[in-house]
C-alpha cells in the first residue's frame, strides 16, 4: 500500500528534517508512525499527503509514484484527518460534509446523517455553524470527512485529540472497523495507549531517522527486565518481592499464606518512546 525508500527532506541548506527513511505499509494494517514534536513525523506525513514536494527518494502510494499520480481518481482514494480540525467554521456539520463530499463520485460517498450517527454527534448541533463545537464535537466531523469517501487509505493525526475517554473508546472502535473493511491507516499521534490498542506494527521517528521498527508487542517483549513483581500475603502482611522469570519454573522460594498478585515488569509502549527517541512525551 505504501512503500518508502530513501525518502529525505530539507527545509534549508542547514535544515534537513528527513535522512533517507526506508519503511513499507501492508494493505489493511495499521501502521504507528510515533515521535517527539521536531523529529520528522509530520513532514513524512505531509510528503505522503501529497502537501510536500520536493523530496528526494521515491515514495509510491496504491503501487504509484505520488509525485506523478496525483489524479482525481488517486486522491478520492485518501481520506485525511488532520490534527487541526480544517472546516469552514461558519457553515454547519451537515454543510462542510455535503460540500467535501462533493468533491468525489455519489457511488462512493457515505451517507452523511448516518456517519454521524456512528460518530455519536450531537443531533442538537447538525445545523449549528463549526464555530459553536467543542473540540471532540470538531474531531468528529473531521474524522466524518476523512471516512465520507469512503476510503482504501487513512491518514489520521492524532485522531483521539479532545475526545474524552467514551470518545476515544469509540474512535478506536471505528478505526477497527475500516481496518476490517480492508482500509490501510496511517497513525501519527503521541497517544502511546492509541498506538498500542490499535498498531499492527509501530515506527519510532527521532532526528529524521526511523529508531525502531515492529510491532508494539516484540518491541516491549526485546526490552523487558525479564521479571516478575509478586504481592502476597505472610503472617498477615502484605509483602512485595521482585524476582526473575526463570526462578519460576522451580516455584515460590519464599514463603507465604497466599498470592495476591504476579505482574511482569515489561515496559510499556511509552518506556519504548523515551527510550528510542530520548523523549518523554509532553
Amino acid at each position: 500500500m505504501i512503500v518508502v525508500k530513501n525518502l529525505t527532506f530539507s527545509y534549508g541548506k542547514d535544515k534537513q528534517a528527513l535522512h533517507g527513511l526506508d519503511f513499507t505499509v501492508g494493505d489493511g494494517e495499521i501502521f504507528g508512525f510515533l515521535g517527539p514534536n521536531g523529529s520528522g513525523k509530520s513532514t513524512t506525513q505531509k510528503i505522503l499527503t501529497g502537501i510536500l514536494n520536493g523530496y528526494g527518494g521515491s515514495v509510491s502510494l496504491f503501487g504509484q509514484d505520488i509525485s506523478t499520480a496525483h489524479t482525481q481518481d488517486f486522491l478520492g482514494m485518501i481520506g485525511v484527518l488532520f490534527e487541526f480540525p480544517y472546516l469552514y467554521a461558519n457553515l454547519s456539520a451537515i454543510d462542510n460534509l455535503k460540500y467535501f463530499s462533493s468533491f468525489y463520485p455519489k457511488e462512493q460517498r457515505r451517507d452523511i446523517d448516518e456517519i454521524l450517527e456512528k460518530l455519536e454527534f450531537k443531533t442538537d448541533f447538525l445545523k449549528k455553524p463549526v464555530s459553536s463545537y467543542s473540540k471532540g464535537m470538531r474531531q468528529r466531523v473531521s474524522m466524518a470527512r476523512a471516512l465520507i469517501s469512503s476510503p482504501k487509505l487513512l491518514f489520521l493525526d492524532e485522531p483521539t485529540s479532545g475526545l474524552d475517554p467514551s470518545g476515544a473508546v469509540l474512535f478506536r472502535k471505528i478505526i477497527e472497523e475500516e481496518r476490517k473493511k480492508g482500509t490501510t491507516v496511517f497513525l501519527t499521534t503521541h497517544n502511546m495507549l492509541d498506538a498500542d490498542l490499535l498498531c499492527d506494527r509501530v515506527a519510532f521517528i527521532t532526528n529524521g531517522t526511523i529508531a525502531a521498527l515492529d510491532t508494539p508487542k516484540r518491541l516491549k517483549e526485546q526490552n523487558s527486565s525479564h521479571r516478575v513483581q509478586i504481592l502476597y500475603l505472610y503472617q498477615g502482611r502484605r509483602e512485595e518481592k521482585t524476582i526473575e522469570i526463570q526462578e519460576l519454573k522451580s516455584g515460590f522460594s519464599f514463603q507465604y499464606d497466599e498470592i495476591i498478585s504476579i505482574h511482569s515488569e515489561e515496559p510499556t509502549l511509552e518506556d519504548m518512546f523515551i527510550q528510542y527517541t530520548g523523549r518523554r512525551l509532553s
